[in-house]
């Protein structure tokens, strides 16, 4: 077997349950909730718990996803490891550190992912040290999405235990004006921390094994995908927003990179270099047109009303999605789309 399906030692014995090639659902914010996530660890991945509302919310779906573990405990040996075979995500310009602390320490998940810090490496520091001192046995993901990032990162004084290697395809907040594609990218952050260690992670626009085969290549020790998870049958979505991952094609035409639907949301405060990559309806169309904010939230609280005819190409709801929303043709269960990408891959590294 080629050396790009071999799991790295300290990640085999870190997520003994996970099954080569290494792939993960990313913390979606609200949306990959403890279905997904324990589908798609009980499948052979690692899923992740997206940020909630609030930091709170996080307790819940903590409390729920341990109630589900033990289930499958009971019934089963397919998580041998004591640790909670699932993650849990947290934007850091947003959410509270001593609420995310205490969830940690409660209930040790075995994957803490850090993200968008309005102080770049001190914050990273800072909530590494205090989660490792909750949980030492929860590992650090760090995403970057710039190589400025990386060498960040390697200059704190709190190593991180993976890193995720976001391109400027993904959906969702990315980099906004310093972004790169994941082609590019990835390779150069492997080469910029070789010398240390670090498994790497690829995210952005991996949809399918194809995409997943590439990243290995270009020597991602694993693969994230977000987008595919919003179609799967575990997501927690509207059914119109879902539909829209489905239907739309051509991400270079159909999704675009605007901070209006943020805006339109009343969502406010995230860090100037990032910006959301969302598909394209009514909303983004008229402000390009020039119709003024004040018409275009009228338009938007009233389709919020509407339930899942708010989303579509006449829509106007915030549908964040990545440009890989092409590939994307059907919902499938979480272990459907776990097992077809472990296998598209094999099937493209098998020597």
């Amino acid at each position: 077997m080629s050396h790009a399906l071999r799991l790295a030692s300290g990640l085999s014995r870190t997520y003994p349950w996970v099954s080569s090639p290494f792939i993960v659902s990313a913390p979606m914010r609200v949306m990959s909730g403890p279905a997904l996530a324990v589908s798609v660890s009980r499948a052979g991945g690692l899923g992740f718990l997206g940020p909630g509302v609030q930091t709170q919310d996080m307790l819940r779906d903590l409390e729920e996803t341990a109630s589900l573990v033990q289930d499958l405990r009971t019934s089963s040996s397919v998580f041998p490891s004591a640790v909670l075979p699932v993650g849990v995500g947290f934007q850091l310009w947003a959410d509270d550190l001593d609420t995310a602390v205490a969830g940690i320490g409660r209930f040790k998940p075995c994957a803490a992912w850090l993200f968008a810090a309005r102080d770049g490496s001190s914050d990273y520091d800072r909530w590494s040290r205090r989660i490792r001192d909750a949980s030492s046995g929860t590992q650090i993901w760090v995403q970057i999405g710039t190589l400025a990032e990386a060498r960040g990162l390697l200059a704190g004084s709190e190593r991180p235990d993976v890193i995720v290697v976001q391109g400027a395809e993904a959906g969702g907040h990315g980099r906004a004006k310093d972004g790169l594609g994941l082609f590019t990218l990835l390779p150069e952050v492997v080469d910029a921390v070789a010398a240390r260690r670090i498994p790497i992670f690829a995210a952005g626009g991996i949809a399918d094994g194809r995409g997943a085969a590439a990243a290995l290549c270009l020597g991602a020790d694993g693969v994230v995908m977000g987008t595919r998870f919003l179609a799967s049958e575990e997501a927690r979505i509207s059914r119109g927003y879902q539909g829209e991952i489905v239907r739309a094609s051509d991400g270079a035409v159909s999704t675009t990179r605007t901070l209006l639907y943020n805006h339109l949301r009343g969502t406010m405060g995230w860090p100037e270099e990032y910006s959301p990559r969302t598909i394209i309806n009514r909303s983004f169309v008229e402000h390009q047109a020039g119709r003024s904010f004040e018409e275009l939230k009228k338009c938007h609280d009233e389709a919020a009303r509407a339930g899942d005819a708010g989303w579509g190409p006449e829509g106007r709801l915030a549908t964040y999605a990545g440009a890989s929303v092409g590939l994307i043709h059907g919902v499938k269960d979480a272990a459907a789309i776990v097992h077809d990408a472990q296998e598209a891959v094999r099937e493209r590294i098998s020597h």
